[in-house]
């Protein structure tokens, strides 16, 4: 049986052992998934941390390629997994580094055991792969972790966006969209998306878009807003604003934007009692 052979199935004969030596060594003050006392949260780790091992056992009975493209799924998944995307990634780095060192010493380990036939040389040559081995999975988990986390953070953005301009279902085919907050570029698109679907999804005849909540406001998204009128109007939607301040009037002027197809309304109330929806 070849050395590397013998050393890979040491590694295997190993796997719990590792994972149990592992999981008692962690501190008391751990953040993150480290931290958690959860029985549910604490068997996952233990089996992913397990199957690390099965995996990373493996380093001297594969091919390079072979081995990271196996390996690729557990990092993947661990990347993605919401225990450790809640983790401090310093944490999550020191503990691969922790387990390098595991197996560090079990090549010690076997090398005493076969200290005949086992070279310093081929000791040195083993200690070298796991490095390597180990740097490679930390910048490959680095990436996925890092493409995880702004994936994640993209989407409750999303749904912040999504939440922070809903369209109200009123009554007789009509809606409001009460803007509230300051509306960048980004989120006046959102809502320009939104908007339209959700109107033409309800069927509505009219919406009501009131400003009165929107402390700045540029020119980019002054003219967002008022694309989403000309689409509301394409689809069949009449539109009437309230609470526009001056400064949104002499921006849409500025602009070119004509309201003689617009009914506006200096307050919201207004705008209801007038289409007789407020107080009724």
């Amino acid at each position: 049986m070849g050395k590397k052979v013998g050393l890979h199935e040491y590694f295997l004969e190993k796997t719990w052992n590792l994972t149990e030596e592992w999981y008692a060594s962690l501190g008391e003050s751990q953040a993150g998934v480290y931290g958690s006392h959860d029985p549910k949260v604490v068997e996952a780790l233990k089996k992913q941390n397990h199957n690390f091992h099965v995996n990373f056992s493996s380093i001297f009975n594969k091919g390079k390629k072979e081995f990271f493209e196996d390996f690729q799924e557990w990092v993947t998944d661990i990347a993605q997994d919401e225990a450790h995307l809640a983790t401090p990634i310093t944490d999550i780095i020191r503990e691969f580094f922790r387990t390098q060192n595991q197996y560090l010493d079990l090549v010690e380990e076997y090398a005493s055991l076969h200290e005949e036939t086992v070279s310093a040389e081929e000791v040195s040559a083993w200690k070298r792969d796991i490095v390597n081995g180990i740097n490679e999975i930390v910048l490959r988990f680095s990436y996925e972790n890092a493409k995880a986390a702004e994936e994640k953070s993209n989407a409750q953005q999303q749904m912040i966006i999504e939440l922070s301009s809903p369209v109200i279902i009123l009554a007789n085919k009509t809606g409001l969209l009460p803007l509230i907050g300051e509306i960048n570029t980004y989120r006046a698109k959102v809502m320009f998306e939104n908007t339209l679907q959700k109107s033409a999804k309800h069927g509505l005849e009219r919406l009501f878009i009131d400003l009165s909540g929107v402390p700045v406001i540029d020119t980019m998204v002054v003219h967002q807003i008022f694309q989403l009128i000309k689409g509301l109007n394409l689809i069949g939607i009449r539109t009437s604003l309230s609470g526009i301040r001056p400064d949104i009037a002499q921006t849409a002027i500025h602009l070119g934007i004509q309201f003689k197809d617009i009914e506006v309304y200096s307050t919201l109330s207004q705008a209801l009692k007038t289409r007789e929806l407020a107080g009724k």
